[in-house]
C-alpha cells in the first residue's frame, strides 16, 4: 500500500507537466481576462461620461419662466456631493483595467517555455528522490512549488475569479452598469442640458398659452434628480465592490489557497512515508 501511495504524486506531476506544455488553461484564462478588461473599460468610459455631464451641470443654472414668472433650477447644487465619488469611481475603474492588463502579461510570462522547463526539471528530480525512497532536499521541494506557482497560479486564479464573478456578481454588475449608462442621458434631460425644441410657426392661441404655462413641476424635477443621484451613488459603490472582489479579493484568496495546497501536498506527503537513508 505504501508503494502504491508513492506513485500518486509522480502521476499527478505527469498530468501537471502535460498541462504545462499544452497550455489549455492559458487560452481559457486569456479569454476571461479580455472579457474582464472589456467590462472594466466600458465602466470606466461610463464613469468619465457621467463625470463630464455632472461637471457641465454644476456650472449650469436653468431659468424657467412659466407665464412670465421666473424660476431658477440649479442641478449642480444637488450633484455636487457625488462629484468626488464619481472621480474616485473612475480612478478605481482605471486601476481595475490596469489590473486585468497585468494579469494578461503574467499569463504570457508564466507560459514561457523556460518556466515549463524549470517545472519539468524540478518535477523529475522530486519524483526520482520520491520513488527511490530517499530524503527529498528542501531546495527541490521549494523549486517545485515556486515553479508550479509561476506556471499555473495566474491562469487558475483568473479562471476561479471569473467563475466566482459569474456565480455571485454578474447580475449585480449588469444591473448597476445599465443604471449608470442611462444616467448621463437622464441627467441631461433633468438638468435641461439638451437644446430646447425650435418654435413652430402658425401656432394657435391655445398652443401659445400652453407654451406660456408649461407643465413643469420644479419640486418634482428636483426630487427626481435627488433620487437619481442617490441611485447612481448606490450603483457606483456596487460596481466598486464588484471590481474589488474580482481583481483583488478573489485572486488573493485563490492564490493563498493554491500555494497552501501545493506546499501541503508536496511537503506533507513525503513526511507520511518512510524513506530509506540515502547515500
Amino acid at each position: 500500500m505504501d508503494k502504491l501511495k508513492r506513485f500518486i504524486a509522480p502521476l499527478v506531476l505527469i498530468v501537471i507537466l502535460v498541462l504545462a506544455w499544452t497550455s489549455p488553461l492559458d487560452a481559457m484564462s486569456r479569454e476571461q481576462v479580455d472579457a474582464g478588461l472589456k467590462r472594466a473599460l466600458v465602466t470606466f468610459a461610463t464613469a468619465r461620461m457621467l463625470n463630464a455631464v455632472i461637471s457641465v451641470a454644476q456650472g449650469t443654472d436653468v431659468a424657467i419662466e412659466p407665464a412670465g414668472v421666473g424660476v431658477k433650477f440649479s442641478p449642480g447644487e444637488i450633484l455636487d456631493p457625488i462629484n468626488d465619488l464619481v472621480e474616485k469611481f473612475s480612478t478605481l475603474m482605471l486601476f481595475a483595467s490596469i489590473s486585468f492588463g497585468i494579469q494578461k502579461i503574467l499569463i504570457t510570462l508564466g507560459g514561457h517555455w523556460v518556466v515549463s522547463a524549470t517545472l519539468s526539471g524540478a518535477a523529475i528530480l522530486w519524483s526520482v528522490w520520491h520513488l527511490s525512497g530517499r530524503y527529498i532536499p528542501e531546495w527541490c521541494t521549494k523549486l517545485l512549488v515556486i515553479s508550479l506557482v509561476l506556471r499555473f497560479a495566474v491562469p487558475l486564479v483568473t479562471v476561479g475569479s471569473n467563475a466566482l464573478f459569474l456565480q455571485f456578481l454578474a447580475n449585480d454588475y449588469e444591473h448597476s452598469q445599465a443604471v449608470l449608462e442611462s444616467g448621463s442621458a437622464d441627467l441631461r434631460k433633468m438638468a435641461a442640458l439638451d437644446p430646447p425644441p425650435q418654435p413652430q410657426e402658425n401656432r394657435g392661441l391655445l398652443d401659445r398659452f400652453k407654451e406660456m404655462t408649461p407643465n413643469i413641476n420644479v419640486k418634482e424635477r428636483l426630487d427626481h434628480l435627488k433620487d437619481s443621484a442617490e441611485l447612481w451613488t448606490e450603483r457606483m459603490i456596487n460596481l466598486m465592490v464588484v471590481f474589488l472582489f474580482q481583481t483583488l479579493i478573489f485572486p488573493l484568496l485563490l492564490l493563498w489557497g493554491l500555494v497552501s495546497l501545493a506546499k501541503g501536498f508536496l511537503v506533507q506527503l513525503p513526511a507520511k512515508m518512510e524513506y530509506g537513508k540515502g547515500d
